[in-house]
C-alpha cells in the first residue's frame, strides 16, 4: 500500500488519503466540539512525535469542517471521511480550492524534497487567502510541519497568523514545538497528541496491511509511532540498530569494520529515510544515557553526554547544510560516540 508521492514512507497511506485514525479519540472530540460550539480557535498547534497520526487528524478536521461549513448544524463527532465525496477527492488530488498543505517542496533539479519549507512556500498561503477572499468559505491552511520553516518562512507565517482573515483556520503540525519561534506557539492553542498505546499502534498497521501478531519487541521499539515501525520493517531499521550496537561493542578492527559497513550502509543511495531514522535514534540513545546517569547520581556523566548530544546533533547539521561527504561524518561521529560512551 505505498504511494510514489514525495516525502511519504513505503507502505504508508497519505494522510490525505487515509480514512482511519487510530488512538486519538478525546483530541478528535475536541476539535469536534470547539468547531460545533463556533468558538474554536484560529490556529491549533497540534503537536507529538512523529508518526502518530497528527498530519491524519488535521486532514480529518480539515474534511469535517469543510463538508460542514455551518459550524451550529455540523455533527457531534467527526466521522470517517468519504473518499467518494467532492470534499474527499479534492482533498486527495490537492485541487480544493479552500485547503492548502504546506510542506517541504520537491526540488525541481534533484527532484528530491527539500530540506526545508521556505519562504516561497508561504507566500503561496497569501495567494490562497487573495484568491477566496470573496467566497465566504472557510479556507484551512495545514503546515506540515512547521519544524520545517526556515526562518523566513516562519516570520512570514508569524504575519498572516497575527492578522488571520475571516473564516480562516490553521493547522499547525509539530513533532518539537520548543523549536518553534514562541511568537508563533503564543498564537496557537495546542492540542497534544500522545504515542499510540500498544493496542491503537496494532491497528494502525494492520490498517497498513501489516500481518497481525507482530511482537512486542518491534511495538516496543517503534515507541508508539506508525512511521517507525515502517522504518523498522520495511528499511531495514533493525538491522541499523543492531549494526549501531555492534560498532559499541567490538573493539580493534573489528570495529573499525563495522564503522565502514554502517556508514556505508546509511550513505547510499536513497538513503536519506533510513539515515533520518539513524539520527533520531543515536540522539534518544545519547539522551536516554543521559537521564540513566542522572537518575544514579552521575551528575558529570550526564552533563557530560547533553554536550555529546548538543555536539553531535550540530555537527550533523552542518554536515547536511554543507553537504558534506555523509560517510565520512558518520565514522568521525561514530568514533567519537564510541570513545564517549565507553567512558
Amino acid at each position: 500500500m505505498s504511494d510514489d508521492r514525495p516525502g511519504v514512507l513505503d507502505g504508508a497511506i497519505p494522510p490525505q488519503d487515509n480514512v482511519k485514525l487510530f488512538g486519538h479519540e478525546q483530541a478528535e472530540a475536541f476539535l469536534a466540539q470547539s468547531y460545533r460550539s463556533g468558538k474554536g480557535h484560529h490556529a491549533m498547534l497540534i503537536e507529538g512525535p512523529e508518526g502518530i497520526g497528527k498530519a491524519t487528524l488535521a486532514f480529518r478536521f480539515a474534511n469535517h469542517v469543510l463538508s460542514h461549513p455551518d459550524p451550529a448544524s455540523a455533527p457531534e463527532t467527526i466521522g470517517d471521511p468519504d473518499p467518494a465525496s467532492a470534499v474527499s477527492r479534492q482533498i486527495s488530488g490537492g485541487a480544493s480550492h479552500n485547503l492548502l498543505h504546506l510542506s517541504r517542496p520537491v526540488d525541481d533539479k534533484t527532484g528530491k524534497v527539500k530540506s526545508a519549507i521556505t519562504v516561497d512556500e508561504v507566500r503561496r498561503a497569501g495567494k490562497f487567502f487573495s484568491q477566496t477572499s470573496g467566497t465566504g468559505n472557510w479556507r484551512i491552511v495545514i503546515i506540515d510541519p512547521a519544524d520545517d520553516l526556515n526562518r523566513s518562512a516562519a516570520n512570514a507565517i508569524l504575519k498572516i497568523l497575527e492578522e488571520p482573515p475571516k473564516r480562516a483556520l490553521f493547522l499547525v503540525l509539530s513533532h518539537a514545538p520548543g523549536r518553534l519561534l514562541p511568537t508563533i506557539r503564543s498564537r496557537c492553542l495546542p492540542l497534544k497528541l500522545a504515542p499510540l498505546p500498544d493496542d491503537a499502534l496494532r491497528m494502525a498497521l494492520e490498517n497498513l496491511g501489516v500481518p497481525a501478531g507482530q511482537g512486542s519487541e518491534l511495538l516496543s521499539a517503534a515507541k508508539g509511532s506508525v512511521s517507525e515501525a515502517l522504518k523498522l520493517l520495511n528499511y531495514g531499521g533493525g538491522e541499523i540498530i543492531g549494526a549501531y550496537r555492534q560498532v559499541l561493542s567490538a573493539d580493534g578492527p573489528a570495529a573499525r569494520k563495522a564503522m565502514h559497513r554502517l556508514a556505508d550502509a546509511l550513505s547510499g543511495k536513497d538513503s536519506d529515510t533510513i539515515f533520518g531514522f539513524f539520527v533520531a535514534h543515536i540522539g534518544d540513545d545519547i539522551i536516554d544515557r543521559a537521564r540513566a546517569a542522572a537518575r544514579d547520581g552521575s551528575v558529570a556523566a550526564a552533563e557530560r553526554l547533553a554536550r555529546l548530544h548538543s555536539e553531535t546533533t550540530e555537527r550533523l547539521n552542518v554536515s547536511q547544510a554543507y553537504n558534506l561527504d555523509r560517510k565520512q561524518t558518520l565514522i568521525t561521529i561514530l568514533g567519537e560516540l564510541k570513545q564517549q560512551l565507553s567512558a
